[in-house]
């Protein structure tokens, strides 16, 4: 193939273009060195009248983007100040279009300073600084907003990420004890049709749990004997009861897929735990088609859960090249309002011929998108992740199994190296 594929490992987005503004249209700022400042206010309401309210504000400083959310009257402020911003900034002698004042801007520069106010004109950071100082600066025009002493603070990254929450099932992630967990699937099964198939999202663990263990298959035929139930736990591993182990014809006889892990308990019967490759064993039933609109509107809808709480800028690790495309078209309508690096995933893909067919016909180009949305890398599973990630030595017990479990390798080395190398 000979091109490199992978555009870095920063996450941090570039300077430059931003995305709609409240009134419609992208917006540039010129870019003028290290410290080119953007900002773009996506939407704002007023902060008076006890009202709930929502403002968002993003800017990029030094590769970089800040955000501010406050819901409710109440609420804290988070996420607007400019990361690195220096509070010696003068701005020149321009007005601001908007203040923000009487608050708490942590601009995280060298001294991590913390200033009162914000000034921001034809959609720059102008100047940040003392109330008395930015307020001095103000115009007949100038729009002003009182921070009532919140904390503002830089907008917030995540490095890996697929999706905010787990999914579609049952709900787990808020029990805290095997009894509550157990009980949440009993009461789906009671609100399911004979026979129906249960499956829990992946949005829990058990370390959430006071008893610090799995759910097995013994603990599920109890809530649930005759539904086949599969708790999804995180990516890599499914765990079923009896039912859903007779559904998919998974016995002691059955053979362990290479990458793959089916557990026992000690006197040797299946505890329903699949792990890594084994999971394959379970063929659940596709989902609906959505058709482009609904998926859109479902993107937009996970985008603002995210903004809610300060995120601003995501790596998605390891989707689907259509959903990258997704992106692509929310991004030529104005619509996408999260920075994205997004990783594109090959799946089960272990020979070179298969990823050099696979890249190719995505048709991306090396370093491939800009600051909203770019493509960073391809994704290799080369072990059993979390709960199979290939070690030197056995895993601590009681997961080592006696000392005899490393974890799930998923690719020979020499098919890895060779993909990295293609790509």
């Amino acid at each position: 193939m000979g091109r490199k594929l992978y555009g870095g490992p920063s996450l941090a987005p570039r300077a430059g273009t931003l995305g709609p503004e409240a009134r419609g249209g992208p917006e540039t700022a010129p870019r003028t060195g290290l410290l080119s400042r953007t900002f773009n206010y996506t939407r704002a309401f007023h902060f008076d009248r006890g009202q709930t309210h929502s403002v968002w504000f993003r800017a990029a400083l030094d590769e970089r983007i800040i955000m501010a959310t406050r819901t409710g009257p109440m609420a804290t402020l988070a996420a607007i100040s400019s990361i690195g911003l220096s509070a010696s900034l003068s701005g020149g002698g321009r007005v601001p279009d908007m203040i923000l004042f009487n608050g708490k801007i942590v601009t995280v520069d060298q001294r991590f300073s913390i200033v009162q106010a914000l000034a921001i004109a034809d959609g720059q950071i102008l100047a940040v600084g003392s109330d008395k100082e930015i307020q001095e600066r103000a115009g007949p025009t100038t729009r002003k907003i009182d921070l009532r002493g919140k904390t503002v603070i830089p907008g917030l990254a995540d490095n890996h990420l697929h999706s905010a929450g787990g999914g579609l099932g049952v709900d787990l992630s808020r029990v805290r004890t095997m009894a509550e967990l157990l009980e949440t699937i009993a009461e789906q099964v009671k609100r399911s049709k004979p026979g129906e198939l249960i499956i829990t999202n992946a949005d829990w663990h058990e370390g959430q749990l006071k008893e610090q263990r799995l759910p097995l298959r013994w603990d599920l035929d109890h809530v649930a004997p005759n539904h086949p139930v599969i708790v999804a736990r995180g990516m890599h591993e499914f765990i079923l009861n009896s039912a859903a182990l007779r559904k998919w014809s998974i016995s002691r006889d059955t053979p362990v897929p290479s990458g793959g892990r089916i557990s026992r308990y000690e006197d040797g019967e299946l505890n329903g735990e699949l792990v890594g490759a084994a999971k394959k064993l379970v063929d659940l039933p596709e989902p609906p088609p959505k058709d482009l609109e609904t998926r859109i509107q479902e993107q937009l809808d996970e985008y603002r859960k995210l903004h809610a709480v300060g995120l601003t800028s995501i790596r998605h690790p390891g989707g689907p090249i259509e959903q990258y495309r997704l992106l692509q078209e929310m991004k030529r309508r104005g619509l996408l309002t999260m920075r994205v690096n997004f990783v594109v995933g090959v799946g089960g893909t272990k020979e070179v011929e298969e990823i050099t067919r696979l890249v190719t016909s995505w048709n991306v180009q090396p370093d491939e998108g800009d600051h909203w949305l770019r493509v960073s890398g391809v994704k290799i599973f080369l072990d059993g992740g979390f709960e199979g990630g290939w070690l030197r030595e056995p895993y601590a017990e009681p997961w080592g199994k006696g000392g005899t479990y490393y974890g799930l390798p998923l690719l020979p080395r020499d098919n890895y190296v060779a993909m990295v190398q293609e790509l």
